[in-house]
């Protein structure tokens, strides 16, 4: 065997390797770089949680959280908000915009699982006080997703900061961001909650903030908690958590928002390259990065234009005036682009789950729409998506799981009875469902392992 042969074997080892790895855990907003993706992880079909069929565990977390459940090796990490108020206002299908009344005080916690067994391994205690922001009777005090590179915890609590834990619940530093009140683009007196997740690039965590008092994106070393680089956005309230797309060439930060969709250098913060999105009034959406593309999506009004970018992009690459393309935009549409949910991109195919339960799935190198259908229901979590399958958590409370491909087929409809505001995550033969009050572990006994 000569010296290239072996060199292939031992890339082709290491490169399988670490998909094995990756797929295991799940370690921020969609999974890894928010894909949504989990191949080889082997989700359950079906269960019954009445009846504890595939029900692994199932374990209680008090308080209000739409934060998604993470996954590193054994450890499963969520937080929330605990109101001293014993009903606090949630209204999972609220379609206004009316807010919250929380002026009482709230606790912010985290919390670590053991991913076997659901037991809770430590839980530590961020902030006490009443919030400093209000919040949509729709959202929480504590919407954002945290993140892990397996050595360091993050989280945002909302406008009660940024906390930085080790993986055995330490706290190793804190950093006040300022009130975070995103609301109604044009009311400065609305304030729906912060749920833009955090990211992590190499040493640094980056924080993407746009709302009335601020707007900004920034990186903090995760070591100390220092600030590294802040860049002003001058941006419209916006919800987007940052994707990171890297290549051979180049690796930036894609930040979606109101008014420009935005690449940065995530070493600097240095914006390389903006396109103007016509001042769409909310983006909730994270970008997504597959096929050697960049992909923004929806925003409201529902129906605003879906966008597949080349990357390389320098300066500013706005359409002009009477241009629909240009160089570095693929495709466009419009038909099924969602409001809240980001959509996956699994195998050649995007599924596009909008808010009222439609179903649009496109071809995702070329956005031809190959397929829509209305599921019963209505939704805010995304979709995800693990052997052939996509998992889409409703607001009812049921997890639709549709099988992927060319031609719709549901497979399941699992009755959770409870409103399903957070995206699951998947890891080990586990699709892992935060409902209202409790987290579950959902998978088929002989197929989830240790």
């Amino acid at each position: 065997m000569d010296r290239r042969t072996i060199s292939l074997l031992l890339f082709s080892i290491v490169s399988l390797s670490s998909i094995t790895t990756n797929a295991q855990n799940w370690p921020s907003f969609r999974g890894p770089n928010a894909s949504g993706i989990a191949e080889g992880s082997k989700p359950p079909i079906t269960w019954d949680v009445a009846k504890s069929s595939n029900v692994l565990w199932k374990t209680s977390i008090p308080g209000l959280s739409h934060a998604s459940p993470i996954v590193w090796d054994n450890n499963i990490y969520v937080i929330t908000a605990i109101s001293s108020d014993p009903k606090p206002t949630f209204v999972a299908k609220d379609r206004g915009i009316g807010l919250a009344t929380d002026d009482v005080k709230h606790t912010w916690m985290i919390y670590a699982l053991d991913k076997r067994d659901g037991k809770i391994l430590w839980s530590n205690t961020a902030y006490e006080g009443v919030p400093r922001a209000k919040r949509h009777v729709k959202a929480t005090q504590a919407n954002s997703t945290p993140v892990t590179d397996g050595r360091y915890v993050v989280a945002v609590f909302g406008s009660e900061g940024l906390a930085c834990y080790d993986t055995k619940g330490k706290l190793l530093w804190k950093q006040d961001l300022g009130v975070l009140n995103p609301g109604l683009w044009d009311d400065k007196e609305s304030s729906w909650g912060h749920s833009s997740s955090p990211i992590i690039y190499r040493d640094l965590v980056i924080v993407q903030a746009d709302g009335h008092k601020q707007s900004f994106i920034a990186a903090f070393n995760l070591k100390d908690g220092k600030q590294v680089w802040r860049v002003e956005r001058n941006e419209i309230t916006s919800w987007s958590t940052p994707t990171i797309y890297e290549s051979a060439k180049r690796t930036e930060i894609i930040a979606n928002g109101g008014r420009y969709i935005r690449g940065y250098d995530p070493l600097t913060g240095k914006e390389l390259w903006r396109f103007a999105d016509s001042d769409t009034q909310v983006k909730m959406q994270a970008p997504l990065v597959a096929n050697d593309l960049i992909y923004i999506t929806g925003g409201y009004p529902p129906g605003r234009t879906m966008y597949a970018f080349r990357p390389g992009a320098v300066g500013d690459i706005s359409l002009k005036s009477g241009e629909d393309k240009n160089e570095f935009i693929v495709w466009r549409s419009s038909k099924g682009s969602p409001y809240t949910p980001t959509p996956v991109i699994y195998g050649d195919l995007m599924y596009a789950l909008a808010d009222n339960g439609v179903l649009s799935t496109y071809d995702a190198k070329t956005g031809e729409l190959v397929y829509q259908q209305r599921l019963p229901s209505s939704f805010s979590a995304s979709p995800v998506a693990a052997d052939g399958r996509l998992y889409l958590s409703s607001e009812d409370g049921d997890v639709f799981v549709v099988k992927a491909g060319r031609q719709y087929e549901l497979l399941s409809r699992n009755v959770m009875a409870q409103p399903l505001m957070a995206t699951p995550a998947l890891s080990q033969g586990m699709l892992i469902v935060r409902g209202e009050n409790a987290i579950y572990a959902l998978g088929e006994r002989k197929t989830a392992r240790n």
